[in-house]
């Protein structure tokens, strides 16, 4: 079956010499991977590496045989050309981090296209804004709704948040987060991507980040940590 579709790309994996195995997020049929041959050879100029690098928005025509094999692209070319985030350290160091994320949080082979724009949509706003320090927080918390355990506010005066459950309770239990996570995590609940990025302090933001991976591993089952994590705390440090 011949599908054209855009297609966000989550990871690639060197094959052999010459060939790789494209994992990507399409916007028609969620989670496919991809068999791409001579990857490295000049002579398939269609299938430049560039286009593989982690987070790329593709627009592609591929044959998917839905059988649980590899598919295999007919045409590829860029949807969105990044102008800034393959030459920003720190925005390169985020689309990575964020591509092993979703790596390990996208799980389902099937249509997914609200998160699909979503993605697509904060994507480009990471590529043409320079503010960008909350800018992972913010987006794997709100990527929550698409996947399907975002915290029930309902209760939010209360004074603790309970990680399994994702709501906020007047005591504190051993899955709780203190007072204090409590109250960053309250904030980091009400931005957005255009609100002030000195809301936090590095150490805040840290803390932040570690209580939204433990938040991931309550609810994702066989998630792991990503490992450029470190890469990520460094850049931010």
């Amino acid at each position: 079956m011949q599908v054209k579709t855009k297609a966000i790309v989550i990871s690639a994996l060197k094959y052999q010499d010459k060939s790789l195995i494209v994992k990507c997020f399409t916007q028609s049929d969620g989670l496919k991977s991809y068999f791409v041959r001579d990857a490295f050879s000049s002579r398939k100029s269609n299938q430049k590496i560039a286009y593989f690098q982690p987070l790329t928005v593709l627009e592609i025509v591929a044959i998917h045989k839905n059988k649980g094999t590899l598919e295999h692209f007919k045409e590829i070319k860029l949807a969105a050309t990044f102008q800034t985030i393959p030459i920003d350290v720190i925005k390169s160091t985020i689309v990575l981090f964020l591509s092993e994320m979703l790596h390990h949080s996208i799980q389902e082979e099937e249509a997914n296209e609200p998160l699909f724009l979503y993605l697509e949509t904060a994507l480009l706003w990471l590529d043409t804004h320079d503010e960008t320090a909350n800018f992972h927080l913010i987006l794997l918390l709100e990527i929550t709704k698409f996947l399907g355990f975002y915290p029930d506010i309902s209760d939010s005066e209360f004074p603790f948040f309970e990680m399994t459950e994702g709501v906020f309770t007047p005591f504190h239990a051993i899955s709780s987060l203190s007072e204090h996570e409590t109250n960053l995590f309250k904030k980091l609940l009400d931005l957005k991507f255009d609100n002030d990025q000195k809301t936090f302090h590095v150490i805040e933001r840290q803390l932040l980040l570690k209580i939204i991976i433990d938040y991931y591993t309550y609810h994702l089952q066989g998630f792991k940590n990503p490992k450029s994590l470190a890469v990520l705390k460094e850049v931010f440090s």
